[in-house]
């Protein structure tokens, strides 16, 4: 079975802690991409940024994007995989906190992201089936 190493995108960009939801958003557009992993002055990951954070946590709130910061909206301990963990622990992780995207990291270090479309691309049809359908339950 294939390792998140071996299946993961590993051009990540993060968008730091301090940096504002302006900043986040355009980063965002430019990368073509709805999340960012948000990495503190350690170069440690702090946690995963939204675009539907974005929306539903500021905007919808009536606040100010270029006021709130990425950290801001980093709550608790982001949910990671480990680079050598195999594709069937990446299933396991992704359903177990119905997310469908997962930061790689290799010690302290961020390597990569592993999303739901890279892992389907890896497996048969039915885990990813399976994996759809565990994500996509409302709790």
């Amino acid at each position: 079975m294939p390792t998140a190493r071996e299946i993961m995108t590993n051009d990540v960009t993060c968008i730091r802690e301090q940096d504002d939801l302006n900043t986040a958003a355009k980063q965002m557009a430019q990368l073509g991409v709805g999340s960012l992993p948000i990495c503190g002055e350690d170069n440690r990951l702090k946690g995963m940024l939204t675009d539907r954070d974005i929306v539903v946590k500021v905007l919808a709130e009536g606040r100010d994007p270029g006021s709130v910061t990425a950290g801001e909206l980093a709550q608790g301990k982001a949910v990671t995989i480990g680079a050598d963990d195999d594709a069937a622990e990446i299933l396991r992780t992704m359903s177990q906190y119905k997310v469908r995207r997962l930061p790689v990291i290799d010690g302290h270090e961020l390597v990569g992201i592993v999303a739901v479309a890279d892992v389907a691309r890896s497996l048969p049809e039915r885990p990813v089936g399976d994996l759809i359908e565990a994500i996509s339950e409302r709790a």
